[in-house]
């Protein structure tokens, strides 16, 4: 398939892995079952499951996150990983910062999305928000993964 990459270990990082991360990793792996997708935080709020509001989204639209309990990000992660994506150009800063080596494997999961610049949109934070936000939040993971998938499908 054209334009797409061969990836078989994809770690989504957000904050505090329990709202955005946890999601876009259930979309992934709904999408790619043959691609290992985990998750993590740059300040993760270790062993929490997933934030209820965001939980209730992802099993409306069928994921399951049950299972899932926040992690901080680490070296033998981002090592293991063949592309890390990220959901901020600030959290790209970061993770470049804190892992030298994972510059160029680290992109925006909003990266096909339109956000007025040639490398994507980044998709904000809603802990701690109202159900609006969750909403609006949830729908922009769903199309930032479904704009991916094209591009990590490898014609399977």
């Amino acid at each position: 398939m054209t334009g797409a990459y061969m990836f078989s270990r994809i770690l989504v990082v957000c904050t505090g892995n329990i709202c955005r991360s946890p999601v876009g990793e259930a979309l992934l792996r709904q999408g790619l079952p043959h691609v290992r997708v985990a998750s993590a935080g740059l300040g993760a709020l270790v062993g929490h499951e997933v934030e209820p509001t965001a939980r209730r989204l992802a099993e409306a639209d069928g994921l399951d996150v049950s299972e899932h309990r926040a992690r901080q990000i680490s070296e033998a992660m981002v090592k293991e990983a063949d592309l890390l994506l990220v959901m901020s150009e600030g959290q790209r800063m970061a993770v470049a910062r804190q892992f030298p080596s994972a510059t160029g494997k680290t992109m925006r999961f909003g990266r096909w999305l339109s956000g007025g610049e040639s490398n994507g949109a980044d998709i904000p934070d809603p802990y701690r928000g109202g159900e609006e936000v969750f909403v609006r939040v949830h729908e922009r993971l769903t199309e930032a993964a479904m704009a991916w998938l094209p591009h990590l499908s490898n014609g399977r």
